[in-house]
């Protein structure tokens, strides 16, 4: 583990706190039972340290609540919406914005308006309400991410979100150009770790894109974390601004899908961006018959000031560094004790490797499902299972998705948590890993038929 002398410091000072509930083991306990095991079903307030996303629980800054205050809540026209598409245009660079209420929202819009039925979205990797909107829509979606992003252990890969161009072309082979809806591109990928993607990579995408007449979008989700990671490992960048290196991404693309309740530091709202004036206004009709009007989209005159703020916070250098490297501490602390992890660490969120940490358990099992419970229970510490839960069933055969990998995403929220923090997840999970075998399996009770993971109810098996 690097000494703790060289992880930054908190780039903020603490103006204002608040003291979560610590409940004692057997309290722990109920309430995992009565949350059938499913820690989305746990009560935030009896969760001590809350990492079960990053989505929506930044700590904003006093700027930003400061704009909350001078919210224009006009039907039309909000000054605020002047200022947030103002602010996509400087820091992503694309001409248009529609304001969405959370990236889902963006996601529904972008699938509705792009796929026909019987067409394909490649990906590297997919991501479980991407897909679903996609597949709600008529689309096959197609994994194309390079092989490594499916292997935990490939810890020499500093890009493992990149996309295989061979897989591209033999997709495109298979089914020709015009059947592909729009290549999608996560930057970071979630569900391989929080890894990113090159720029390297990204104008690779873009030339093939070209090439076939095909359009690219990005899931930009974690766009400012991926721009970081370029600025510390792709060669010719090390010189280059967050906000430059941002800038650059977002010109490989026709258009981007946003959940600024990551990356833009705000607790809600979002955004889709092109470049394509007729897809802009399609998108306007649509977003009144799912979002609000266009210039506000689900969102409040405050919320899109803040987000206008946000956009800006997120490129300072302190910020982003900080928050990086707070995620790979807790990820030295772990490797140091042993404990199986995906390597290299991501930008939002550790993730434990749970077919390694209880082999004794198989798939079936639901090894991640069975690790977050247990996890909460040893420490009051919420997580979040990404494994074969979150894969769902394929709607052809109905048996489960097996994606390779079987994680546990120990997420941080942005500005909420310090270091003393960190110690405290780790130490949970390290006595938990010293006593693994004693975790057993689960079985579903209830099992909803679509994007299970947010309200399934399990038994220990």
């Amino acid at each position: 583990m690097r000494d703790l002398s060289s992880y930054p410091a908190e780039p903020f000072r603490i103006k204002v706190v608040e003291v979560p509930k610590m409940l004692d083991r057997p309290e722990r306990e109920k309430a995992i039972v009565e949350a059938g095991y499913n820690t989305f079903l746990l009560n935030s307030e009896d969760c001590y340290i809350d990492l079960l996303t990053d989505s929506g629980t930044t700590a904003m800054s006093d700027q930003q609540w400061a704009g909350l205050m001078v919210g224009d809540e006009a039907y039309g026209g909000s000054k605020n919406w002047y200022h947030l598409k103002a602010a996509v245009q400087e820091y992503y660079g694309f001409e248009y914005v529609t304001p969405t209420h959370q990236g889902r929202g963006a996601e529904n819009l972008l699938s509705t308006l792009m796929i026909e039925e019987g067409q394909y979205v490649p990906m590297n990797m997919y991501f479980t309400t991407t897909r679903y909107h996609q597949e709600k829509n008529g689309a096959t979606f197609v994994d194309v991410i390079i092989d490594e992003g499916h292997d935990s252990t490939a810890k020499d890969v500093p890009f493992k979100g990149n996309i295989d161009i061979a897989k591209l072309e033999k997709l495109v082979a298979e089914v020709g150009a015009e059947k592909i809806a729009y290549i999608c591109l996560a930057v970071t990928v979630n569900l391989a770790g929080g890894q990113p993607v090159s720029m390297q990579n990204m104008k690779d995408v873009r030339a093939f894109a070209d090439k076939h007449g095909i359009k690219v979008f990005s899931d930009a989700t974690r766009c400012v974390e991926n721009a970081y990671f370029i600025k510390k490992r792709e060669k010719g960048y090390e010189n280059k601004t967050i906000k430059e290196i941002l800038k650059e991404t977002m010109s490989y693309f026709d258009g981007c899908t946003m959940s600024g309740k990551k990356d833009c530091l705000v607790n809600i709202g979002g955004f889709l961006a092109m470049n394509d004036e007729d897809l802009y206004n399609r998108s306007r009709e649509l977003v009144v018959v799912y979002e609000g009007m266009p210039s506000y989209g689900g969102m409040a005159g405050r919320d899109m000031e803040a987000m206008a703020i946000g956009i800006k916070e997120s490129v300072d250098y302190n910020y982003i560094e900080h928050r990086v490297e707070q995620v790979a501490y807790l990820a030295d602390r772990l490797l140091d004790a042993g404990v199986p992890i995906v390597e290299p660490a991501g930008g939002h969120a550790v993730f434990l490797d749970a077919k390694r940490f209880l082999p004794h358990l198989t798939q079936d099992d639901f090894p991640a499902q069975s690790l977050a419970a247990a996890l909460y229970v040893e420490g009051g510490v919420r997580a979040m299972e990404r494994g074969i839960i979150s894969a769902g069933r394929d709607k052809i055969t109905g048996d489960h998705h097996r994606p390779e990998l079987e994680l546990v995403r120990l997420t941080i929220p942005r500005r909420v948590y310090t270091y003393k923090h960190m110690d405290v997840i780790a130490d949970a999970v390290i006595r938990l890993y010293e006593k693994r075998d004693e975790i057993k399996g689960l079985e579903f009770v209830y099992e909803p038929p679509m994007l299970r993971f947010f309200n399934a109810r399990f038994k220990i098996k």
